[in-house]
C-alpha cells in the first residue's frame, strides 16, 4: 500500500457517505452498461449533476470522456476521476503564512456553517505547528458568540481579545493586531459576525474590519477564509459566490464533509469561483480540520472497496 492509499483509506471512512452517493452511483451505473454510448453518458451526467457538482462540472467531465474516446464502461470511472482531479488541482494551495509575522486570517461564513468551531480547530492546529496564535473575538453581535470563542480559545491554547457584547468590531481588531505585534504573535484569527439587521450591513462591516486591516498592517490580511456548510450543497455555492464578489475570498473551509452526501460542490465551488479549497472539516474533534488536498481526497473517493 502506497502513501496516498494509507491516507485514502483513513479519508475515505469520513468521505464515506459522498464517496457512495457520487462514486458508488456511477459504478452502479456503468455496470449496467457493456458499451459507452450516448444513453450512458446522459444518464452518468445526470448522476453527477445528482451530487451537487452541478451542470458545469458535469458537462465538462463527460465532454472529457467524449474527447477521450472510449468504449469501455470500466475506463470511464479513470476518465472521471482524472477530470475531476484536475479541476481541483487548477488552484490548489496551502495557506499563506509570511514568516514575519502576525499573518492575518479573517474567518467570514454565515452563522450555523461552523465558523467557530472552524477558528478553534485551526488555532490548535497552527500551536501544534510551533505557532504563537491570538484570536480576536470581533463577532460582537451574535448571542453568546464572545463566550463560545472564549472557550475554543481555552482549549487550543490561544489567547482571546474580546470587548464587550454589541461593542464595535472594528475596535475589537485594532486592539487585537496591537496585541499580536507586542507579544510576538505569529498569526491573528480575526472572528466576524455572520448575520446582520440585513444582508448589506454585514457586508459593510466586513469590508470595514478588512479596511482597518490593510491600513494598521499593510499587506494583510494575508487569508480571507470562507466557511461553508457541505451539507447545504448548492446553497454554499450562492453564499461562496456572494461573500467573493463583496468582501474577496483566498480560499475555502468546507465543514461537515464526514456527514454529509452532497461533498461533491467541493468541484462546482472549484471551477465556478477559482477559489482554492484550503480545509476541510471531516469531524467533531479539535484535530478533524484538515489541509485539503486534492490527490489524497479524489484518492479516498474512488478507492477500490
Amino acid at each position: 500500500m502506497n502513501f496516498f492509499s494509507k491516507i485514502a483509506d483513513k479519508l475515505s471512512n469520513k468521505l464515506s457517505r459522498t464517496r457512495d452517493k457520487l462514486v458508488g452511483t456511477i459504478d452502479t451505473l456503468l455496470s449496467g452498461f457493456k458499451k459507452v454510448d450516448p444513453e450512458l453518458l446522459n444518464e452518468l451526467e445526470e448522476v453527477l449533476i445528482a451530487a451537487d457538482l452541478g451542470t458545469a462540472v458535469a458537462g465538462k467531465l463527460i465532454e472529457k470522456v467524449r474527447k477521450d474516446k472510449i468504449n469501455d464502461p470500466d475506463a470511464v470511472r479513470n476518465s472521471l476521476k482524472e477530470g475531476m482531479l484536475s479541476i481541483l488541482t487548477q488552484d490548489e494551495g496551502s495557506l499563506n503564512l509570511p514568516e514575519a509575522g502576525p499573518a492575518v486570517i479573517v474567518i467570514i461564513g454565515v452563522n450555523g456553517t461552523g465558523k467557530t468551531t472552524t477558528i478553534g480547530k485551526l488555532s490548535e492546529k497552527l500551536r501544534r505547528e510551533g505557532r504563537k496564535v491570538i484570536i480576536a473575538a470581533a463577532d460582537t453581535f451574535r448571542a453568546a458568540a464572545i463566550e463560545q470563542i472564549v472557550i475554543w480559545g481555552e482549549r487550543s491554547g490561544a489567547e482571546v481579545i474580546r470587548h464587550s457584547d454589541g461593542s464595535d468590531p472594528g475596535a475589537v481588531v485594532f486592539d487585537a493586531l496591537a496585541s499580536a505585534r507586542a507579544k510576538g504573535a505569529d498569526v491573528l484569527i480575526v472572528d466576524t459576525a455572520g448575520r446582520l439587521h440585513t444582508k448589506i450591513n454585514l457586508m459593510e462591516e466586513l469590508k470595514k474590519i478588512r479596511r482597518i486591516l490593510e491600513r494598521e498592517h499593510p499587506g494583510s490580511p494575508h487569508e480571507v477564509l470562507l466557511v461553508l456548510d457541505a451539507t447545504t450543497g448548492q446553497n454554499a455555492l450562492a453564499q461562496a459566490r456572494l461573500f467573493n464578489k463583496d468582501i474577496g475570498v483566498t480560499g475555502i473551509v468546507l465543514t461537515k464533509m464526514d456527514g454529509t452526501a452532497k461533498g461533491g460542490i467541493i468541484l462546482s465551488i472549484a471551477e465556478e469561483l477559482k477559489i482554492p479549497v484550503k480545509m476541510i472539516g471531516v469531524g467533531e474533534g479539535i484535530d478533524d480540520l484538515k489541509d485539503f488536498n486534492a490527490r489524497e481526497f479524489i484518492e479516498a473517493m474512488f478507492e477500490q472497496s
